[in-house]
């Protein structure tokens, strides 16, 4: 399959310009004022997602339900925030669960010793993202508990890539070994830049980092990707390897893209924005970013966090100036 043929099966043109799962605007519940981060999976006969909410103090971990991919039914926190002077105090935001590794396949998680596994990165302040986050695993036996370990990747102060803090990261098996795909922000006082690594495992507790990190860097001034290369999402379709990823470019709006690989470890990226923002007024004229992809009966669905920005207003009852939540694009 050449590289043409691997984009015509992975274009979403497609929009739904709208959100699936928004913010709810109340005070006191844990996605009042954002959602964020889809991560879709097939489990039971359903379709399940989970997001991330933000309450203005941190992240925690919603669930969500459809029978049709269109239409999602919240199911409230399955993650929510550990004990004082934890890892998780403020904040805990799980961002992908081991599954099919096939784009076009099942979407069924798989369970390692009777438990899926998933992973999250905790800021340790409370705010918006404050403070360098790290990564850490997650258990559970029903999707509904989860046990919450120790973090297994920090911010290394040594590597000037990832001094800042990590993000968003996506744990993924292949030949026997465990792949843990992460993005990171270097460490500065202006504006930052994010890239992508992977550390891998044989047991899930011992990890190594990449010696060839960052594997996605970002683009040149200009391109849609000048600042951030952010937020791995890992699928195979054939013999190819694709990393859906999104870029934010200096003009201020974060758009979503696509890399290939052959290995896992050495990535191509085609400067194509499969997902790009809308026009003013559209769920998206902000941010389009954050992929979650999914498929069924060939058709592939391309989720992803939507993002319209607006002066400060009383939307419920929260003040905002952004609305955050989850859309969808698809292949036809």
């Amino acid at each position: 399959m050449n590289k043409e043929q691997l984009m015509c099966a992975i274009r979403t043109p497609c929009k739904t310009n709208e959100l699936l799962l928004a913010p709810s605007f109340k005070k006191g519940e844990f996605d009042s004022h954002g959602v964020d981060c889809p991560f879709p999976f097939r489990h039971d006969g359903r379709w399940w997602m989970t997001y991330i909410g933000w309450d203005g103090l941190g992240y925690q971990t919603g669930l969500a339900v459809s029978d049709d991919l269109r239409t999602w039914s919240k199911e409230g926190v399955i993650l929510g925030r550990g004990p004082k002077g934890s890892t998780t105090e403020f904040n805990v935001a799980m961002t992908s669960i081991l599954r099919d590794n096939d784009l076009f396949g099942t979407a069924a998680l798989i369970p390692v010793d009777g438990r899926f596994v998933g992973t999250y990165h905790a800021y340790p302040d409370a705010g918006y993202e404050a403070g360098p986050a790290s990564i850490g695993l997650c258990y559970s036996k029903d999707l509904r508990h989860w046990e919450v370990s120790e973090p297994v990747l920090r911010p290394d102060p040594s590597c000037e890539w990832e001094a800042g803090g990590l993000y968003k990261s996506w744990l993924m098996t292949h030949q026997n070994t465990y792949y843990l795909f992460y993005n990171a922000k270097t460490k500065s006082s202006g504006p930052w830049l994010e890239r992508t690594g992977v550390a891998m495992s044989q047991d899930l507790v011992n990890w190594t980092r990449y010696v060839g990190n960052p594997i996605l860097g970002v683009g040149l001034q200009g391109a849609f990707d000048d600042r951030f290369a952010s937020d791995p999402c890992v699928f195979r379709h054939g013999e190819a390897w694709l990393m859906f990823y999104f870029g934010l470019s200096s003009d201020g709006h974060a758009r979503e893209s696509v890399a290939f690989s052959k290995d896992l470890l050495h990535w191509q990226k085609t400067d194509e924005v499969l997902v790009d923002v809308g026009p003013a007024g559209s769920v998206d004229s902000q941010y389009a970013h954050k992929p979650g992809m999914i498929t069924n009966d060939g058709k592939l669905y391309h989720f992803y966090c939507a993002v319209a920005g607006f002066s400060n207003t009383n939307i419920g009852e929260i003040v905002t100036n952004q609305r955050r939540g989850i859309s969808l694009a698809t292949s036809y």
